[in-house]
């Protein structure tokens, strides 16, 4: 460590982003605990999920907490008694979840995202829009060669969210994917789909979110609510407008399945059984992921070339950053370089 103090981005008060929920302070270099250690942050991407924390969709877990859970940086010091492959010098990503319990119902049959003592850098515990962060060890992970410290950081979210709702989508080989938003977690999304050999419809707002998707591959682009040229296979809704619920599975073929990826939705409007869930359609949530699924994602980045669209911010632009997320103004997945 250079200094005893640092950087970092607290939660004052949580509200909507003019009203300036988020405050620049000088506080002290986060001690890593047993088990932990502690990581000089180089960069952290900039997360819907963040949004949700400062504008108070989330309910407070930690009040005046640092939100940022897509960190990638430099272990520089290992907390008491910590036992663990990673040394001083290793980079390495700090990622939402960080804590399970390892022994209830759900964990010990491979379920651990939905631990009930679960906790999540940014929003139990302090996260990455600082200088310094710490995290368990066991939670941190490698990360795959070939990526700059700002390509690499969305993946650790937006990445392996996206991979886990592609999983939970159910997509047959070679199948129709609906993807309904197009933000961070989005084109990356896209980006496995298309490699594992998906045909992309794209339904999102915004013409800049419309280029990149055409520019990734997308077999075809429309307005968020608009019905794809075919029906699909499986869908993906990343954009947390609940509204969007009914045309994604109304454009569902027989068997589809739409998978929910956002932790926060806005409410969902009646469901007519038969004009969206008859012939064996499904509508699945995502919660979080399993460090399993991160080391998949990860290993698939490592040998697949994901592109990663990251609008560059200062880390003292963190509440500009977030703000400009609010409006829709970033195509892809913003960044914050310490």
């Amino acid at each position: 460590m250079t200094s005893a103090t640092m950087r970092a981005w607290q939660v004052r008060a949580p509200g909507a982003m003019p009203t300036h929920p988020l405050e620049l302070v000088t506080a002290p270099v986060p001690e890593p605990a047993v088990g932990d250690v502690l990581v000089a942050v180089a960069a952290c991407g900039v997360c819907r999920t963040d949004l949700h924390v400062a504008e108070g969709d989330l309910p407070v877990h930690r009040p005046r907490v640092t939100p940022g859970h897509e960190v990638v940086g430099e272990v520089v010091a290992l907390g008491p008694d910590t036992v663990s492959d990673l040394r001083p010098g290793d980079r390495v990503g700090v990622a939402w979840l960080r804590h399970t319990c390892g022994h209830c119902r759900f964990c010990v049959r491979g379920q651990e995202n939905l631990c009930p003592q679960s906790r999540y850098t940014g929003w139990d515990a302090d996260g990455g829009y600082a200088e310094y962060v710490t995290a368990p060890a066991d939670f941190v992970h490698r990360l795959p060669d070939g990526y700059t410290d700002d390509e690499v950081a969305p993946l650790l979210c937006a990445g392996i969210i996206g991979y886990r709702s592609l999983m939970r989508a159910e997509l047959p080989a070679g199948g129709r994917l609906g993807i309904y938003g197009f933000g961070g977690s989005a084109h990356i999304t896209a980006q496995v789909a298309l490699a594992q050999g998906a045909e992309v419809h794209v339904m999102t707002r915004g013409a800049e979110a419309r280029e990149l998707a055409v520019t990734l591959g997308a077999a075809s682009v429309q307005g968020a609510s608009d019905r794809p040229p075919v029906p699909l296979d499986a869908a993906i809704l990343f954009a947390p407008v609940g509204e969007l619920v009914l045309p994604a599975l109304e454009a569902l073929d027989r068997g589809g399945t739409l998978a929910v990826a956002g932790i926060h939705l806005s409410d969902i409007p009646s469901l007519n059984y038969h004009a969206h869930l008859f012939q064996e359609r499904q509508l699945r949530s995502v919660t979080s992921n399993t460090r399993a699924d991160a080391r998949e994602f990860l290993a698939f980045a490592g040998r697949h070339r994901i592109e990663v669209t990251t609008p560059r911010y200062r880390l003292d632009q963190a509440d500009a950053a977030l703000t400009d997320l609010s409006s829709g103004r970033i195509a892809g997945a913003a960044v914050l370089l310490v």
